[in-house]
């Protein structure tokens, strides 16, 4: 068994850090609706704040705010900051 953890997606954020998305997995619609929304590769994003219940989660890219669910979060793979 290995303790290599897998990839990190932007639902594991914390509120206030900030990552740089490596990229949107899947090629299905929900992808590419990501990527039209600005979820693109090299691109810094924001963890801003989560709903009371912790879903959905809102987030700052290029300059404007958006709210994914957990779900969709789960969808993008980023590293983060250092």
């Amino acid at each position: 068994m290995s303790n290599t953890p897998g990839p990190l997606t932007l639902d594991q954020l914390r509120v206030g850090e900030t990552a740089m998305i490596v990229q949107v997995l899947g090629d299905d619609a929900v992808a590419i609706r990501l990527m039209e929304m600005g979820l693109t590769d090299d691109e810094p994003i924001a963890l801003i704040g989560k709903a009371p219940l912790g879903d959905p989660l809102e987030y700052e890219i290029r300059g404007y705010h958006v709210s994914l669910r957990s779900t969709e979060a789960r969808r993008v793979e980023i590293k983060r900051s250092t």
